[in-house]
């Protein structure tokens, strides 16, 4: 699959091009950041982009979820996915993702191999690293489903033997479109959480669906963790948080009547991974291919053409 095919679907979308040189994040508050990743296992970063580059942001997301409101249900091509709860289900569409919108958004391929990117990545992973996660969350009110169980992001990496040092090689990043706040469903983390290991959290809880339910403080404390020590993320719109694979976050759902988009990529050192798009090699912005890289999908060459989905996760 060519990656022009997808723009040509795609022929009447306005593109919006990421702005470079709007760099804010320096390296001492990049360096910052690491540390206190390392000790904690997160950090946040203020103000990661600056107030024009948020405007420009925001408006690509708005018209990314438009694109997907357009499907009735979850939709795939490629890696490019639109999570989609349906009418016949919800009595309503909800759109409560878009994974790897870099494929119809000039914007997004630009920002996700950007110089912020690499400033903030660096002192972590190194100047040549991959991304193996790109998507936008969105906390649609009235969904029923956006709130997310505590959990370790270590259980989405299903192939293992592709990696090496796994957990201490990967950062994920959350970005915020929207205000984050305690009542539209903001980031949780457990600081200290990362250097337990793998404790299976919400693994066996309703399915092992982590948007199903939410986490009681006992099973917290089962675990040996200490609900008290959470940790909310408010963030403003351009800040900028890191967590790794193995620590424990979740999220409320949004109790607010406004929806709450909140961007999130994952990226990897690259000499340890055999998945992934490059980001950066040797410090040089890499832009996308021809075609799609496998990621975490792993039936991507078994059907790469678009097609909706049909599995009803949430039932």
């Amino acid at each position: 699959m060519a990656r022009m095919q997808l723009f040509d679907a795609w022929n009447s979308a306005i593109v919006h091009v990421f702005r470079e040189g709007t760099i804010v994040i320096s390296q001492t508050q990049a360096r910052a950041a690491a540390d206190q990743y390392r000790e904690e296992g997160y950090a946040l970063v203020r103000q990661f982009i600056d107030g024009d580059e948020v405007v420009r942001l925001r408006a690509e997301t708005r018209r990314i979820y438009e694109e997907g409101m357009n499907h009735p249900s979850t939709w795939r091509h490629g890696n490019l996915c639109f999570e989609i709860l349906p009418e016949a289900d919800f009595g309503a569409r909800y759109l409560i993702q878009a994974y790897w919108m870099s494929w119809i958004s000039e914007y997004f391929e630009r920002f996700r191999r950007s110089d912020a990117y690499l400033t903030l990545l660096g002192p972590v992973l190194g100047d040549s690293i991959k991304q193996v996660a790109q998507q936008i969350h969105w906390k649609p009110p009235g969904s029923r489903l956006n709130g997310y169980r505590f959990h370790q992001d270590l259980r989405f990496r299903e192939a293992r033997d592709a990696y090496r040092d796994i957990a201490g090689s990967t950062v994920n990043t959350g970005l915020a479109i929207d205000p984050a706040t305690r009542e539209n469903g903001c980031l949780q983390v457990i600081p200290g959480s990362h250097k337990m290991g793998y404790l299976g959290l919400s693994d066996d809880s309703e399915g092992g669906q982590i948007m199903k339910g939410l986490t009681a403080e006992d099973e917290l404390r089962a675990k040996g963790l200490d609900p008290d020590t959470i940790v909310w993320l408010e963030q403003e719109p351009g800040d900028i948080a890191l967590w790794g694979l193995l620590t424990v976050h979740g999220s409320l759902p949004n109790m607010s009547d406004k929806d709450r988009a909140f961007a999130i990529s994952s990226y990897v050192r690259a000499e340890n991974s055999e998945r992934g798009e490059w980001a950066f090699r040797e410090g040089v912005s890499v832009s996308l291919g021809t075609a799609p890289q496998l990621c975490k999908y792993e039936a991507l060459h078994d059907r790469p053409e678009p097609h909706y989905v049909d599995t009803k996760w949430y039932t």
